[in-house]
């Protein structure tokens, strides 16, 4: 192995204490879309507003593999007349809410990796949305955690993780730094419409955090050496969010719902399985890699059908449940922290020399991919 090679070394995630199953989900929702077409009856009579549908727990999870999410605030999510996070802005003198949620994870990282905050150098926070433009959540972490040298933040929206590891690894090849964490926190419930019946369920609150050092001053037994990186950016509009500070310049349209997610969600579908299995595919066989003998993949964990349609492309057959695992029945969609979830939470059991690809696609589109080996 090459004396410059790079390895993450410990990893770890955090979640909020709060959780919501598909049926409590539905009962709020439900309560919600009778009340909005009980007060535009006469509207919804004369086809001048659209009636609302009902939802339900099978619908959920027979559409996405979602049995339930962590959420930073439940109360105010499941309130037919609040349909949204109640989270209260803290002083500036405490840790925001991403902030916090991204320390703990941080703090598990480190301690899986035999280090400790100020090992540290280099602070990549990345995220589908950051609670505010700046000072960078990633600084405030940094100071948290007492780390030393520079720390930024970056989106990617659900790519955001593994653009920012390929990011950490080349700077700590490159000497830039010589011990980097790449922490993805992400509050998803507050930029999501939860008056959407198609796309209410889809997301939840998470956080995970990587060591990334060079394999040469591991303190670990196995750690995963990086074998590869790869990203890819093509623009579409299909996946979009058009919140941010220009929104509140015009004021009559600041609270649409183009301020929150929102998708095409079968244009993606269609786009997306193609585009990440062939990168996905090629990333593995330019490695001189068979895809088949890739022990396994942590897919970005959007959706359980689209994810088994593209490790089948990828490997060329039906793959098992732990070839390429799922957490979206407990965690849903966290975005850019997804795979690195997955990773976390199904690695322990691989044996030395195992390989796998961690990978993420979202909006953009963007998909990353890491190729690693367990030394």
């Amino acid at each position: 192995m090459s004396s410059s090679a790079i390895a993450i070394t410990g990893s770890g995630i955090s979640v909020p204490e709060h959780t919501i199953t598909n049926e409590e989900l539905c009962v709020g929702f439900n309560a919600y879309v009778r009340l909005f077409n009980d007060e535009n009856a006469a509207a919804i009579a004369k086809g001048e507003v659209v009636e609302l549908r009902e939802s339900t727990a099978e619908f959920i999870e027979t559409a996405s593999g979602i049995k339930q999410r962590y959420v930073v605030n439940k109360s105010g999510i499941l309130d037919p007349r609040i349909m949204r996070p109640v989270i209260e802005q803290r002083p500036d003198e405490e840790l925001c809410h991403q902030a916090e949620l991204a320390v703990r994870a941080c703090k598990q990282a480190l301690e899986n990796a035999g280090r400790v905050g100020e090992d540290v150098d280099m602070v990549l926070l990345a995220s589908s949305n950051l609670q505010r433009p700046y000072p960078a959540v990633a600084m405030e972490v940094q100071d948290a955690i007492g780390a030393r040298g520079y720390a930024y933040d970056m989106n990617v929206a659900c790519s955001s993780g593994t653009f920012a590891i390929q990011t950490a690894v080349d700077n700590v090849r490159a000497g830039s730094a010589s011990c980097a964490i790449v922490v993805v926190p992400e509050i998803m419930s507050g930029h999501l419409n939860w008056c959407d019946r198609d796309s209410h369920f889809i997301f939840g609150d998470g956080c995970a955090a990587f060591v990334i050092e060079p394999l040469a001053t591991s303190r670990v037994d196995q750690p995963w050496t990086v074998l590869g990186t790869k990203a890819l950016t093509r623009y579409s509009h299909n996946i979009r969010n058009n919140g941010g500070y220009l929104g509140r310049c015009e004021p009559e349209r600041r609270d649409e719902p183009d301020k929150l997610f929102m998708q095409q969600g079968r244009k993606v579908f269609k786009d997306i399985v193609p585009l990440a299995a062939t990168f996905i595919r090629e990333h593995i066989e330019s490695l001189d890699i068979d895809p088949e003998r890739v022990s396994r993949y942590w897919l970005h964990q959007a959706n359980a059908n689209m994810n088994r349609l593209i490790a089948k492309r990828v490997v060329g057959r039906d793959t098992e449940p732990h070839e390429a695992p799922t957490i979206l029945d407990t965690y849903a969609n966290t975005a850019g922290a997804g795979s690195m979830i997955a990773f976390h939470l199904h690695n322990q059991d691989m044996a030395a020399g195992s390989t796998g690809v961690l990978c993420s696609f979202g909006a953009g589109y963007s998909i990353g991919s890491i190729l690693l080996r367990r030394q």
